[in-house]
């Protein structure tokens, strides 16, 4: 039989159980695809990193149709890992869609069952409240339990910090308010000073580490998500660096051989063209 045209478990009826099924003959140890068999949790968790993030940029920009394309890709990571599991008789998808049926279920005992809440915050606080009995009812009797508990290593370390702050914030360790924050900006940014003055590397990086913090912390006081933030600033940034090099090729010079002072006048002039 021709493979390539063997397309039998598509129904077109039902496109998720088609995907398992996909899944399945992928990962078929007599005639699945080589690469998909050797796949572990390991060495899948890079491409679902990276098919997050896709979905992410698609969300920024807006595009409908890269959004179903994206979302469908991270879909697929899922399934994949899944049917790990389920090859290595752990769990197969139907085990994980009930566990997040169940975690969701329980999480909202306001719609679910007869628990009252009156707004979005109020929900927001019993829902960490929730987490946090779960927390403690996965830790065994010996290990204390921690406010920080949870808060995923492999996240962005900038999402990280402003997760493990607002967990801080949530058990009194908190500022009082953002200006508190930012004096204590403006106390690591001279500690920095300092540092760099002595020519002492490993004392720069731990305050460049504690302004990062900082930083994260002062965004969450003004409900800003960091990451969110930085991706934004960092899309503002080459957008005018690319209109700056634009600018020196139409007046027919290279950008790299302008002088600074050159180039801060592009930079300005394409901020200018931005605020007309």
């Amino acid at each position: 039989m021709d493979q390539t045209k063997d397309r039998s478990f598509i129904s077109s009826e039902d496109a998720i159980s088609d995907l398992i099924r996909l899944m399945e003959r992928l990962r078929d140890k007599e005639t699945g695809c080589p690469w998909d068999l050797e796949q572990t949790f390991e060495s899948i968790v890079p491409y679902t990193i990276e098919e997050a993030y896709e979905v992410a940029e698609a969300v920024n920009r807006n595009d409908m149709q890269e959004l179903r394309d994206e979302l469908g890709d991270l879909f697929l990571q899922v399934v994949f890992q899944s049917q790990i599991a389920k090859d290595q008789g752990e769990f197969d998808i139907q085990d994980v869609a009930r566990s997040i049926v169940n975690k969701m279920v329980h999480r909202h005992p306001h719609v679910f069952g007869s628990v009252e809440i009156e707004n979005s915050e109020a929900q927001t606080s019993h829902w960490e409240e929730l987490k946090a009995k779960e927390r403690e009812n996965k830790s065994d009797d010996k290990t204390p339990v921690s406010a920080l508990d949870g808060v995923a290593y492999a996240l962005p370390s900038l999402t990280r910090a402003e997760k493990l702050l607002k967990r801080a914030a949530r058990v009194g360790f908190d500022w009082p308010s953002a200006k508190e924050v930012t004096d204590k900006l403006q106390e690591e940014l001279r500690e920095l000073e300092e540092a760099a003055t002595q020519n002492d590397q490993a004392h720069v990086e731990e305050e460049m580490g504690d302004i990062l913090l900082v930083v994260a912390n002062l965004a969450r006081k003004h409900n800003v998500d960091p990451e969110s933030a930085l991706r934004a600033a960092n899309a503002k940034f080459v957008s005018r660096f690319q209109a700056m090099e634009e600018r020196a090729r139409e007046i027919g010079s290279d950008f790299s051989q302008l002088s600074l002072s050159a180039q801060s006048d592009l930079w300005q002039q394409v901020k200018a063209t931005e605020t007309k």
